[in-house]
């Protein structure tokens, strides 16, 4: 079976029994963003984590929202958690929640002093999933409010239209790798490390890695055990046998690189370090540890900055050629290599950058055509199918599938592969193939200019971070880059008139 990636629509979830937005909370849990909206629909402020004096033990009121599953005896198990830290409640409100399906959002004012808050915060954080918190009322039960401002980037005035939340900089996509639906250490019944107590403990291990991981720090190494690595080695071994005649031109150049840089080896598992400082010098890209699943949106939006949600986390010994669910060998195997390659890594990109402020629906299509390219894409190369999807290249069975006279395959196109099903417990019933990724980035633009959204956006690569066409100012500060950009080229080719006689 093919790893699955980190985002699904509740569709493909509902094949599981799960909820797009089936948040698992471990002990160890983080906050996560609202991933609220802006203009004029009601917006959360985002997490504060260093609230205002004027909170907490001056105003001795204090408030926090939080969000439950919406099942019988739910609120009272939530209020019992006031309880235990002996905090009085002045006024609750509930309502049912618009970010996750199946859970209701519950506003609750207290009063204590700001300590008490505080040790209040960190036990709900244990058992609930803290939203935000010293939000006022008023924000919160508002059905039309003010635009959604956030710390360094207010995104108001750009239409009527209810726009969705997204990062304005790389660093706030610290909001969006902490936002996991699923947390790695929340293992299935039928997952084949379910009653491996060992295995339970290291999947804790890793989500805690990756929820304490922040923009701008080192990825911290992970001293592989001596079964784990024996595992990948197995995965490694049987891969590598099929790639000469199953992976694309553009993977078989890069793969050697990284056995010389990155230590890709049998006996080897990388650190996502070293592949992060690889991939950023050949195309800018770069790797983050994430503890889980995230939504579409949030995995997206990180593809935007050229930023790419990795696990790190191995599958269980038991079975190394099955995984429910990506690990570190699919992603070091599947993705890596191919996002090395500038082009591919700006197709990539393209489909992120599409995403921002897409509306839902916009975003399941783009997630749509990311699984049947990025995932399980085709190309034709010297007149043969080739695999470039990071979930057919993370598998043996279906790269030897995909590549079969038995698989049914399509041209790509956007417009119609954005409907196709998507299978994560079989084969898939229909693969996309492309002559080259210049021609899927192509298709993919064209797409996008069908979403519907008050403005366009452009990645500024000097900050990392989003600039909003929306206005002839904003417009004419990247025509002055494309023409500056413009100088330097026809200043080249001039040379090359002067000197080589070109």
């Amino acid at each position: 079976m093919q790893p699955a990636m980190m985002m699904f629509s509740s569709k493909y979830w509902s094949r599981r029994g799960l909820s797009l937005d089936s948040a698992m909370f471990d002990q160890h849990q983080q906050q996560r963003h609202t991933g609220g909206q802006m203009s004029r629909r009601t917006s959360f402020c985002p997490i504060n984590e260093k609230p205002d004096k004027e909170n907490g033990e001056e105003s001795g009121k204090t408030a926090v929202v939080f969000s439950l599953k919406n099942e019988v005896g739910c609120l009272v198990k939530a209020l019992r958690l006031f309880q235990e830290k002996h905090v009085n409640l002045n006024h609750i409100e509930s309502r049912m929640s618009k970010r996750i399906t199946n859970e209701v959002e519950i506003y609750a004012d207290c009063s204590c002093t700001k300590k008490e808050f505080n040790e209040l915060l960190q036990h709900l954080k244990d058992h609930v999933n803290i939203i935000s918190f010293n939000t006022p009322a008023h924000v919160w039960s508002a059905e039309a409010g003010t635009e959604h401002c956030r710390e360094g980037s207010c995104l108001g005035g750009t239409d009527e239209e209810d726009v969705p939340w997204f990062p304005m900089k790389i660093s706030e996509l610290d909001q969006c790798s902490h936002r996991v639906l699923m947390y790695g250490s929340e293992l299935d019944a039928d997952h084949p490390g379910f009653k491996d107590n060992v295995y339970r403990q290291r999947r804790k291990y890793f989500v805690e890695v990756a929820m304490n991981y922040k923009f701008g720090q080192p990825i911290p190494r992970i001293e592989y055990t001596p079964e784990e690595v024996r595992t990948w080695g197995v995965v490694f071994r049987e891969l590598t046998k099929l790639y000469p005649t199953h992976a694309c031109r553009e993977y078989l150049i890069n793969l050697p690189l990284l056995t010389k840089l990155c230590g890709y080896r049998e006996d080897n598992i990388p650190q996502l370090e070293d592949v992060s400082l690889f991939l950023r010098e050949r195309s800018g890209f770069t790797v983050r540890p994430v503890a889980g699943y995230l939504s579409p949106r949030d995995f997206l939006a990180g593809l935007a900055y050229r930023v790419f949600n990795c696990t790190q986390y191995v599958r269980h010994s038991t079975d190394p050629l099955y995984t429910p669910e990506p690990d570190t060998c699919h992603e070091l195997l599947g993705h890596v290599p191919l996002l090395a390659d500038p082009k591919f890594a700006q197709f990539s990109q393209e489909i992120g950058l599409a995403s921002l402020g897409a509306s839902d629906e916009d975003v399941q299509k783009l997630a749509t055509c990311y699984f049947f390219t990025i995932e399980f894409g085709l190309c034709k190369q010297d007149g043969q199918l080739r695999a470039y999807g990071a979930g057919l290249l993370s598998s043996i069975g279906e790269l030897r599938h995909a590549l079969s006279d038995k698989a049914f395959v399509k041209m790509f196109d956007p417009r119609t592969t954005c409907y196709q099903e998507c299978l994560i417990t079989t084969f898939q019933e229909v693969y996309f193939v492309s002559e080259s990724f210049e021609e899927a980035k192509e298709k993919m633009r064209e797409f996008a200019k069908m979403i519907k959204r008050p403005f366009s956006v452009y990645y500024n690569p000097y900050t990392q971070s989003i600039d909003l066409l929306k206005d002839t100012r904003s417009i004419e500060n990247v025509v002055q880059d494309l023409r500056s950009d413009l100088t330097t080229v026809c200043d080249a080719l001039g040379k090359m008139n002067t000197y080589l006689g070109i």
